[in-house]
């Protein structure tokens, strides 16, 4: 399975020159804890950086910070690691771990931002794999019942 397959894509993006009150705002009422920065609004977006609510915290409250003074270009982490849509889901949660990130943008082939791959995001996907592998449990030992109880 790919990561294109199962990525949110519904990414709420800001840009570099967005203020920090703009970017707090948005991840408010998108309910969010990053978004994904963008130089230009261009379509599709592409990808520059990435800020999470972390940082507003670690980066300027944390240290009593003009916010008026900064954008949000100046605390996103402009190293963030990105995923391709082809990739295959578990060489990404790979990657996330060695890495030690909880979120990865997902890239088209040319370099447009497509969705964005969470923690979260894997732990759903887990718990849907160990839902279906108990429902095989409970189903092999309902057929076999019904096997022997015919026999």
């Amino acid at each position: 399975m790919s990561i294109g397959e199962i990525c949110n894509r519904d990414v709420v993006f800001t840009l570099r020159s967005s203020s920090v009150q703009a970017a707090a705002q948005l991840m408010r009422q998108y309910h969010v804890g990053c978004l994904v920065v963008v130089e230009e609004k261009i379509e599709p977006p592409v990808p520059v950086g990435m800020v999470t609510d972390r940082d507003l915290v670690i980066e300027l409250l944390a240290r009593d910070a003009d916010t008026e003074e900064v954008s949000i270009g100046d605390v996103m982490s402009a190293d963030m690691e990105s995923a391709r849509e082809d990739e295959g889901v578990w060489d990404v949660i790979r990657r996330m771990r060695r890495k030690g990130v909880r979120r990865m943008p997902v890239l088209a082939s040319g370099g447009g931002l497509v969705g964005i791959f969470t923690m979260d995001d894997a732990i759903d996907l887990l718990a849907d794999e160990l839902s279906d592998l108990a429902s095989l449990v409970s189903r092999e030992r309902q057929r076999e019942q019904e096997t022997r109880t015919r026999a």
